[in-house]
């Protein structure tokens, strides 16, 4: 194949995994408005049950014609929460020949995240990756909606605003470092995310819990808060020590090979340490202090905000020798 005919199936790729993803998330809309109809200990298997007040989960009352309208909405949101589980995967297999072809339409052949866009991509893609791998180990369909419609949106937003034709890497990026330092940040920037959409989920339900609003839709197949905040702990005490080696370790060595100096305050690099304080001082409290519940997920999510910062709002507004990627 050609240059030009990878770069066309490259975004042949990025056009039809969006669309598969835009289905998983119909699959699981679906899937959830049927959800409604169910009392909340019914329903897919891998859904936690909400728990009343005296700790008994509730059961639905009725005679026999409304268990088996139960069990046919039952049956229905199980098949469309196993739909949208394989679409998520097809769509991340797709994903994956998006990046694939990137790589391979430069010259000379290149890992595919040379810029913005191609970091977006690639970010998306772990993103995903992370959901999944993480998604028997902490149970984590009641995050299918969410994560499937975060990644959609910022695809279209990478496509339409960020998109760039295939270049060759510039001098600076043109490194082994490139694709030690690149790969540790982009999986730390998917665990991170995650992490961060739990904590979102923490404040809506714990602002939920204290109005008394914790009986059906959508929240009441999410999990408690304190599994909530266990949740979001564990992801990100697992992103964490990732994007210590991106940026105190792999960043420096490969910004002395580029430009002579470990460090250079460059704003990258400074809102890149930033986003490590806040999340190294979210760990140190939770831990020491135990420091959990609003305030952790507060203090995580303004970690989150200055990560995304460092990525899309230092390239947009501020002068940075990084401003390529």
């Amino acid at each position: 194949m050609t240059n030009a005919s990878w770069e066309t199936l490259s975004n042949q790729a990025v056009a039809f995994c969006g669309v598969i993803y835009f289905l998983a998330l119909l699959s699981h809309l679906v899937e959830w408005s049927a959800l409604r109809r169910l009392p909340v200990s019914a329903g897919s298997v891998t859904l936690p049950a909400r728990r009343t007040g005296s700790g008994s989960i509730a059961v639905a009352e009725g005679g026999s014609d409304d268990a088996e309208v139960d069990e046919d909405v039952e049956r229905r949101t199980n098949l469309f929460g196993r739909l949208g589980l394989l679409l998520t995967v097809l769509a991340l297999a797709v994903h994956f020949v998006a990046l694939l072809g990137r790589g391979m339409a430069a010259d000379p052949n290149r890992v595919p995240w040379g810029n913005m866009y191609e970091f977006t991509l690639a970010g998306t893609f772990f993103v995903t990756l992370s959901y999944l791998a993480l998604y028997k180990r902490f149970s984590l369909a009641w995050m299918a909606p969410i994560v499937t419609g975060v990644v959609l949106v910022l695809l279209m937003v990478d496509v339409i605003v960020l998109h760039e034709e295939v270049a060759p890497l510039t001098e600076a990026l043109d490194s082994p470092w490139l694709v030690i330092h690149v790969v540790s940040a982009v999986i730390a920037t998917g665990a991170f995310t995650v992490g961060g959409i739990v904590s979102v989920l923490f404040l809506v339900q714990e602002r939920a819990e204290r109005r008394g609003r914790t009986g059906g839709g959508y929240l009441g197949r999410v999990p408690d808060t304190a599994t909530l905040d266990r949740v979001a702990y564990r992801i990100n005490a697992f992103a964490f020590p990732v994007w210590t080696f991106a940026v105190l370790i792999t960043g420096p060595i490969w910004a002395f090979h580029a430009w002579g100096s470990y460090w250079n305050w460059d704003p990258k690099e400074v809102w890149a340490f930033i986003t490590w304080v806040l999340y190294a001082g979210y760990l140190h409290a939770r831990a020491t202090a135990g420091w959990k519940g609003r305030n952790a997920a507060i203090l995580a999510l303004c970690g989150m905000a200055t990560l995304w910062f460092s990525f899309i709002g230092v390239n947009f507004f501020i002068s940075s020798i990084h401003s390529y990627a």
